[in-house]
């Protein structure tokens, strides 16, 4: 599939309140070690290979509250980018601290199957969200990029979405879009990310 958009943001769209809000429910719920999939590492090469991937804590926040305050984002995005994903559930959402020399490398967010079990059971993820919680003064590095396939055979255009930068924007694009978070390289980057689901693609 192909869109014409390959994200659709909205600038400094939460207040620097609700920033904090949810920065301070992030830390409560005491940050770990992230890890990719829905697996834990049961050795060490596969601890090394997680890191290799993916380098930051996370917590969850599972307030209602909180998804209420992103669902009107996500409703304009698929509507306004084109996409019209027929969604009916939303996964909870992800708190994630990076510290300096931490990333996420290139993946997508969504699974090769749907959600096999609870209320999500059947559905799949179709659209992401990532709100920017530090100020851009905080830290460096730490961008959001995506990859743009081109025309030729295994070629890409890197793109940096710019638009992530100020405090409180809401970047959302297709699940399935390859996406990454390059290297901090000075002070810490605190974002908050959330999946939402629909039926699988006819």
């Amino acid at each position: 599939m192909r869109y014409q958009r390959l994200y659709y943001y909205f600038r400094s769209a939460f207040s620097s309140f609700l920033c904090n809000e949810i920065i301070k429910q992030g830390f409560i719920n005491n940050p770990q070690m992230a890890t990719t999939g829905h697996s834990q590492p049961r050795n060490k090469k596969e601890l090394n290979d997680i890191l290799q991937k993916r380098k930051s804590n996370i917590s969850w926040i599972r307030d209602w509250w909180l998804k209420k305050e992103l669902a009107p984002y996500v409703r304009r995005a698929n509507k306004m980018a084109g996409w019209n994903f027929n969604l009916s559930n939303s996964e909870d959402c992800q708190f994630t601290k990076y510290d300096e020399k931490e990333h996420y490398g290139w993946h997508t967010d969504s699974f090769t199957t749907p959600h096999t079990d609870g209320s999500w059971k059947g559905l799949i993820r179709k659209i992401s969200v990532t709100v920017s919680l530090s100020d851009p003064n905080d830290y460096e590095g730490g961008f959001l990029e995506f990859a743009l396939p081109k025309n030729e055979p295994d070629s890409f255009e890197y793109i940096k979405a710019r638009e992530a930068l100020p405090r409180g924007s809401i970047i959302v694009f297709p699940s399935y879009t390859w996406h990454r978070v390059t290297p901090v390289t000075k002070g810490t980057r605190l974002s908050l990310v959330q999946w939402n689901l629909g039926p699988g693609y006819v």
